[in-house]
């Protein structure tokens, strides 16, 4: 999938955005709307023993408003006071961020806060060519094969509409494989249904896959059974479901091939 070039500029209509890539979209599901969800203290839970640094990856980042607001609340950060050198939470997080759209990625780099610790790249997640050597060259700067920590927030719809079946198998494979624990909110079907028809109103073509889809339905429980039965992943919790009907899925990786201990308690 190549990356979209946002030739139309900066007022794409919502149903012009095939790949999620919306220049607004934290002004129609703010983070605040994830992060009343979200526990105080998640890394210190998930976390207990680690002293090295965490890394994690923040796959579709769009502009970056969600990755900054959710690395705040994950280290304790209120708004406009403290910083990551003085941790609320006691850990430090490297936070790299990646999104398909350009254009979204540098209103992203202008506009964040931590640049030393969050980092937003241009990177097409499905392209293996591109994906492997640079998650590779950033996790071998620290000593690491793996990250800690994943998020995937509202991309497996795109993911699935513009790959397919197989496609979204193959994506939650390789995110499960590169994390200890992934956070995950999958769009319920009738986003699809809503983006197919976005798409036809302004005249577009539909989706390539979306007729032919056989993973259907329920799709946090589809998505559930896909991480735990094939991805070598169990489900640690749900976090609950934000007003706009979207489940936060917590998984930790039953793996082999990640670094570090488990932790002994989780919470339920």
């Amino acid at each position: 999938m190549a990356a979209p070039t946002n030739e139309e500029g900066p007022t794409l209509e919502p149903g012009a955005a095939p790949y999620g890539n919306f220049p607004n979209y934290s002004r129609f599901h703010p983070p605040e709307g994830r992060l009343r969800l979200l526990p105080g203290g998640l890394l210190r839970q998930l976390f207990p023993s680690d002293a090295r640094p965490l890394l994690g990856l923040d796959v579709g980042c769009n502009s970056g408003e969600l990755s900054v607001a959710l690395y705040r609340h994950l280290l304790g950060l209120q708004e406009g006071k403290g910083s990551p050198e003085q941790l609320a939470d006691g850990k430090d997080l490297y936070l790299l961020c990646c999104d398909i759209d350009p254009v979204l990625i540098e209103r992203a780099q202008q506009s964040s806060p931590f640049p030393n610790f969050i980092s937003f790249v241009n990177l097409d997640i499905m392209d293996s060519t591109s994906r492997e050597p640079f998650l590779s060259s950033y996790l071998s700067r620290f000593g690491r094969s793996t990250f800690d920590i994943s998020f995937c927030m509202s991309v497996t719809m795109w993911i699935h509409l513009n790959h397919g079946d197989r496609g979204l198998v193959e994506f939650l494979a390789f995110l499960s494989s590169q994390c200890r624990y992934l956070l995950i909110e999958p769009q319920p079907w009738k986003c699809y249904r809503a983006a197919a028809r976005r798409l036809r109103k302004l005249g577009r073509n539909d989706f390539d896959h979306f007729r032919s889809l056989a993973i259907n339905g329920d799709m946090a429980e589809r998505i559930t059974q896909i991480l735990t039965r094939d991805c070598t992943m169990e489900l640690v919790c749900c976090f609950g479901s934000t007003s706009w009907d979207r489940s936060l899925l917590l998984f930790k990786s039953n793996g082999s091939n990640h670094e570090g201990r488990e932790p002994s308690e989780q919470q339920q």
